[in-house]
């Protein structure tokens, strides 16, 4: 039943293209939308995204590639957006056509900064789609893996868990492990959250600090995101699970995360600015950081974020980050 329906990407991203990698594994077309005229012109002529996992060949046609959102949207059943959460608001005021019997599912790392939204909230809010028909796709799982078939692992939540296994079948294959689970909000919150915590190891390593310290602050990074996500919506979940601790852990110790590389050029003394200049990639992080920051004191009773709230001090208030961190090392235990 689930390669009866259509999917389509919204993103042209790293993580965007390893998902229509997945999925192109499975179905015999899969819809991409991608705002450059560009990026859709060369893969066209080479096959391949000229920006993000360019050793990743896909065959053409397979592919139905628009610059257009409102024809991709009305194509598919099931809307994956992969935009990055700073520009996802910009692109959505796009979207006129009606999408209330659609699937939305989101694999993007944050909330949206105008709103203070989950994505699903938004197009629950705004696009009246039901709570039933959104989902999010989590890790434990790096693009750049997905690009080499290296051995991964997703986890897909929807509150509808049909759905949430129709989708797990078509992005599963021989390298690419899915399980289920009902917990959409705990799953987005913790999407966005890890990368926080990604970027205070990195900081940290920056800094100098040894495994040792690195070790101290993920457990205590768990720790955070077990009081966040309980205090933003309680229900059942085990921290433990891939989806939480696991997607924490590749993503604060792995080579290829973005969001450690831009804490570690913070550590070494790099600008924000600056950092974010360097990198060719969007840290989610850093916009992650002022929305958990942000919400955190909107709650009347709020959270003990010690890390989240020494990320935000260097980020977003300009403090010195070795001092910053000295302090952290007595916070944590």
């Amino acid at each position: 039943m689930s390669q009866q329906l259509k999917y389509a990407v919204f993103g042209s991203g790293s993580w965007a293209t390893a998902i229509v990698k997945m999925l192109c594994e499975n179905l015999e077309e899969v819809g991409w939308y991608m705002r450059s005229v560009y990026t859709k012109e060369h893969l066209l002529k080479e096959q391949h995204n000229p920006s993000y996992l360019s050793s990743v060949e896909f065959h053409l046609e397979q592919l139905k590639l628009s610059n257009n959102i409102n024809e991709m949207a009305e194509y598919a059943d099931v809307l994956i957006f992969v935009v990055p959460s700073a520009f996802i608001h910009s692109e959505l005021q796009k979207l006129t056509v009606d999408i209330t019997n659609k699937t939305v599912v989101s694999a993007v790392k944050g909330i949206i900064p105008e709103t203070g939204k989950l994505l699903g909230e938004h197009f629950h809010d705004n696009y009246n789609i039901p709570f039933e028909n959104i989902g999010v796709i989590a890790g434990p799982c790096h693009a750049e893996e997905v690009a080499l078939e290296r051995l991964s692992y997703l986890t897909i939540s929807c509150a509808d868990q049909k759905k949430a296994q129709q989708i797990a079948d078509v992005l599963s294959s021989d390298y690419i492990k899915t399980k289920t689970s009902d917990d959409v909000i705990g799953t987005e919150y913790a999407v966005m959250l890890k990368n926080i915590y990604a970027i205070a190891a990195g900081i940290a390593h920056g800094l100098g600090y040894g495994d040792n310290f690195q070790s101290v602050l993920m457990s205590n990074a768990i720790r955070e995101m077990k009081r966040f996500i309980k205090k933003m919506h309680k229900m059942k979940r085990n921290i433990n699970n891939s989806a939480y601790l696991g997607d924490l852990l590749v993503t604060g110790y792995s080579t290829f995360s973005r969001n450690r590389m831009f804490g570690n050029m913070i550590g070494k003394g790099y600008t924000v600015k600056s950092a974010q200049m360097e990198m060719s990639m969007v840290a989610e992080g850093y916009y992650a950081t002022k929305s958990a920051h942000l919400l955190n004191e909107k709650n009347k009773k709020k959270t003990r974020l010690p890390i989240v709230d020494a990320v935000y001090a260097v980020l977003y208030e300009g403090k010195d980050a070795k001092k910053v961190f000295q302090k952290l090392t007595d916070k944590l235990d």
